[in-house]
């Protein structure tokens, strides 16, 4: 059985190295997880070139189980698939394609991903919250704030007008947001928790004002810590990195493809850790 992550760029994904260790200690010697370069433009393609699994009994070794999607293709993705669960409808983005009876059907695992990081770091209701950026992790983590009982939010971004989409799923989600810049941070701080949805170092910028909060989720995880993150461990607030999330919707995307629940996440999460580590030592050897 094939899987495999597309994106552009993919060579930083840590994806593989999850899957594969899930695949070593669930004893699925013939499952095999690649990763392809991939963009909007070429997704229709290679989607079409794809053989969808018809019942997972007897199927070949070259059959296709599944598929991790990462930017830009959440989103392009939506209406090249035959299914899509409610939650990536109401999110605007699916970053899971199971193939299963010749069909391709789409999920979202990046809001379970969420919620799990923020349990596992203790905040797993927080009364107020201030979401930076706007794009598909953005409206991922409106749903699972949502989930965790939050209905109302902050978006700040560069450009509001170019917040439609995430406005449009806060509507969907029933979460009443309000968009604004972020020269608005400085008033805007006073909250339980902030997420930067932002890319590397983007953040890097606000380190100084994000120390006044009691806990960031920050969904970069390499190089780690960011200048953010560490203003907030330095202040003692709480800080969640963007591993425990990739951990955790790769967990979920494992369960949705091989269709078994007892997924080993403790051997995904080492062999994870460990790939940072050596990308560290790499570029600082």
């Amino acid at each position: 059985m094939r899987a495999a992550v597309m994106g552009s760029p993919i060579g930083h994904s840590l994806s593989p190295y999850l899957h594969r260790a899930a695949y070593q200690a669930m004893g699925l010697d013939r499952w095999s997880y690649e990763a392809f370069e991939c963009d909007e433009a070429r997704l229709p393609g290679l989607l079409a070139g794809l053989a969808p699994v018809r019942g997972q009994a007897g199927a070949g070794e070259d059959a296709w189980a599944g598929l991790s999607l990462t930017m830009p293709l959440k989103r392009a993705v939506l209406p090249l698939l035959d299914t899509v669960s409610e939650l990536a409808v109401e999110v605007g983005g699916a970053n899971t394609v199971v193939f299963r009876d010749g069909r391709r059907h789409g999920d979202n695992t990046d809001v379970y991903g969420i919620e799990q990081a923020l349990a596992e770091a203790g905040v797993p209701a927080p009364r107020s919250a201030i979401v930076l950026g706007g794009g598909a992790t953005a409206a991922s983590t409106l749903a699972a704030l949502r989930n965790l009982g939050l209905f109302s939010a902050t978006l700040l971004v560069r450009d509001p007008a170019r917040a439609g989409e995430t406005a449009e799923v806060a509507e969907r989600l029933g979460v009443a947001l309000a968009v604004e810049t972020f020269d608005k941070l400085d008033a805007l701080t006073r909250v339980d928790l902030v997420v930067s949805t932002l890319p590397s170092g983007a953040a890097d910028v606000f380190a100084d004002r994000l120390a006044r909060v009691p806990a960031l989720f920050d969904v970069v995880y390499a190089p780690w810590p960011t200048h953010a993150a560490a203003a907030v461990l330095a202040a003692g607030g709480t800080v969640i990195g963007g591993f425990e999330m990739l951990l955790h919707q790769a967990v979920r995307q494992v369960r949705l493809m091989t269709g078994v629940e007892g997924v080993p996440v403790e051997a995904m999460r080492a062999a994870g850790e460990a790939e940072i580590l050596s990308r560290s030592a790499n570029r600082t050897g």
